[in-house]
């Protein structure tokens, strides 16, 4: 994955004001720090960020290149979305060093079909593993091509590329491999689903006319 440079200006103003003013310049509040350095406050711009984020996944390189003449090659650690416009609130970077080694979460994509008759089940989206902080890969795939039901795909059979490292347990389970209920099978759950809501309905009649004698009474 390569690196993306972002141009990025100190922040002087803090709390939910400051920040919002930020947000409205079009910028998102940031925090780089790491390597026993002070925290320093820094602005990016949302659009820039956003798009490299949208490429380069979440643990996109940053070169970023600060409006009083820093520098500093960072990876996003946490990073803060509002849930319902999905805009950046904040974020915080790790800086990191080039030749240094970094512990992530990497995506992992399931590749090939499962053999017929048989359900997919993803239990492990990411894997973890350690590597060079300027070589993360940005995603692992792993083959379920005609794979019987009652197989398993487990980290151990996920293939790393040269000087990455498994950090995660290799008996992680990344997708297992079952058979497919039959149409008679989700048919009859969805009659016993209904049967038991008929039952859930026809009980509370009962109840709704014990209710009429107390109303009276009041």
């Amino acid at each position: 994955m390569s690196e993306v440079k972002i141009a990025a200006e100190p922040r002087t103003e803090f709390g939910k004001g400051g920040a919002r003013r930020t947000r409205r310049a079009g910028l998102v509040p940031a925090v780089l720090y790491g390597h026993g350095e002070q925290p320093k406050h820094i602005a990016l711009p949302a659009r820039e960020f956003a798009a490299a984020i949208r490429h380069g996944g979440a643990n996109q390189l940053f070169a970023i290149e600060v409006s009083d003449g820093t520098q500093a090659l960072a990876l996003p650690k946490a990073i803060q979305r509002d849930p319902v416009k999905d805009t950046f609130e904040h974020i915080d970077l790790l800086l990191v060093r080039r030749g240094e080694k970094v512990t992530v979460d990497i995506p992992v994509q399931l590749t090939g079909d499962a053999a017929p008759g048989t359900l997919v089940v993803h239990e492990s989206d990411t894997l973890s593993v350690s590597a060079d902080a300027t070589r993360l890969p940005d995603h692992f795939e792993v083959s379920i091509e005609g794979l019987e039901a009652g197989s398993k795909v487990t980290a151990a059979d996920v293939t790393l590329p040269d000087g990455t490292e498994l950090v995660a347990d290799p008996e992680t389970t990344i997708a297992v491999i079952s058979v497919a209920p039959s149409a008679e099978a989700l048919e009859g759950e969805t009659a016993e689903g209904e049967a038991a809501e008929g039952e859930g309905a026809e009980g509370e009649a009962p109840a709704a006319a014990s209710e009429e004698p107390a109303a009276a009474a009041q």
